[in-house]
């Protein structure tokens, strides 16, 4: 009989985890959770879905990429594609100005239509953090400080953060005198790093010798600090050097946590025009395609919800994350079987073993049952086969053996010696 292949397997874009990745997303997902909550950022959750609006034009995610639905009602309804416009809805609507400023954290699966697919996901788990209330260089720079930290918790360690800052290049554009529709070229050409089309509008266009220089050389504005003071000899521009002295005063604060060696700067960078208000940062990392961190400051996506709070967030994609982790060969997040104890037993022991095991695991053991036959010999080799670490066979009502499999160790003791806690480390268990 054919089986329906709809049936076997998953759409394009979204995907299963079995155990051991699962364990390492989730292992992920726990630090950076203890993260957040040590620098007192608060944990918040929203819906899976809201209303339409509530994304429209409200966030970096295009429209096209939004799954949209209509309601029994007639609503129109969009699963949740970026975290940031409903924590801004959430800081608009129930909170109050004595309660700035607001720290919140999310651990939470988005979802995106992508129309090239390329191995990206269409349902994915972003971590991330947004401060709400405060316009401030030392608030942006908590921000990149916390990001990179996050990455370094997790055991990521070859990875990079690039900023920009997209009011520099609105102050060159402002300079150029260029109008409304060259403007939009301009930006969606970086967006999309056509730098040729760039280049060939400024040298076609009757404009200063320094902004076409500048539009010329932005591939080139990425590096170090010292492309900072290479833009700065570029422009007159108040808008343009206001923003190089935003990105200073920031590596100054970050230089000041000894952050300074993950830090590069893209003056190219301009991401959403119409979203992003000052820095821009993305973190990329060996072993992945793509960002690994998208994040910026937008200090007028709450007003759009009653309220304007100036904000800066990051987000990060967890899959892109581990799939770094994974190239780095880092072990750190894998949650290895060898932490669990199998729980072996005869007829006899049964009873007591089922009794010990839950108080056992009431200390935080990680305790495997076993459906083997009461014997010590068929235990030893499923431990074996399925990497786990230590067995407890009840013997009886009295007696227990523990085995460490990888050593093959075995010590007798009494049930009332392994509930205090005595011998177990020399068994691994």
């Amino acid at each position: 009989m054919a089986i329906n292949h709809r049936l076997i397997h998953t759409p394009d874009g979204v995907k299963d985890y079995m155990p051991i990745e699962f364990a390492a997303k989730a292992a992920v997902e726990r630090r950076l959770e203890a993260v957040f909550d040590s620098h007192a950022f608060a944990r918040v959750s929203s819906p899976m879905f809201e209303y339409a609006d509530v994304f429209d034009e409200k966030g970096s995610v295009t429209q096209t990429s939004i799954y949209k639905f209509i309601d029994r009602d007639g609503s129109v309804l969009a699963l949740r594609s970026d975290m940031t416009p409903q924590i801004a809805r959430m800081a608009a609507t129930l909170c109050h100005q004595e309660d700035v400023p607001l720290r919140f954290s999310y651990v939470e699966n988005a979802f995106r239509y992508n129309e090239s697919y390329q191995g990206k996901l269409k349902e994915f788990t972003q971590a991330g953090v947004e401060l709400i209330g405060i316009n401030s260089d030392a608030a942006s720079a908590e921000v990149i400080a916390l990001a990179i930290s996050s990455l370094l918790a997790v055991g990521l360690k070859d990875f990079r953060i690039d900023i920009g800052q997209v009011q520099f290049f609105q102050g060159i554009l402002e300079e150029g005198g260029f109008d409304e529709d060259a403007c939009h070229m301009m930006r969606k050409s970086i967006v999309e790093r056509d730098y040729v089309a760039v280049e060939t509008a400024a040298r076609f266009a009757n404009v200063p010798d320094n902004v076409r220089m500048v539009l010329s050389d932005l591939p080139l504005l990425i590096g170090g600090a010292e492309v900072l003071q290479k833009a700065r000899s570029l422009t007159t521009n108040t808008t343009a050097l206001s923003a190089l002295a935003n990105l200073e005063n920031i590596f100054d604060i970050l230089c000041a946590c000894g952050m300074e060696k993950y830090i590069a700067f893209d003056l190219s960078m301009v991401g959403h025009l119409d979203y992003y208000t000052g820095i821009i940062f993305r973190g990329y990392a060996y072993g992945t395609g793509s960002s690994v961190i998208d994040g910026g400051r937008y200090d007028h996506l709450t007003a759009h919800f009653g309220v304007e709070y100036p904000a800066v967030g990051f987000s990060i994609k967890i899959g892109m994350l581990l799939s770094a982790l994974a190239a780095q060969n880092s072990a750190s997040t894998m949650q290895s079987t060898n932490d669990t104890t199998l729980l072996a037993y005869t007829k006899e022991g049964m009873a007591t073993a089922m009794s010990a095991a839950s108080e056992l695991r009431g200390q935080g053991l990680r305790i495997e049952n076993s459906l083997q036959n009461g014997n010590l010999a068929e235990a030893l080799q499923y431990a074996k086969s399925h990497g786990i670490g230590g067995i407890l066979f009840f013997e009886d009502t009295d007696n227990v053996v523990m085995a460490d499999v990888a050593t093959g160790v075995q010590n007798r003791v009494k049930l009332s010696a392994l509930l205090a806690g005595k011998g177990a480390t020399s068994c691994g268990i």
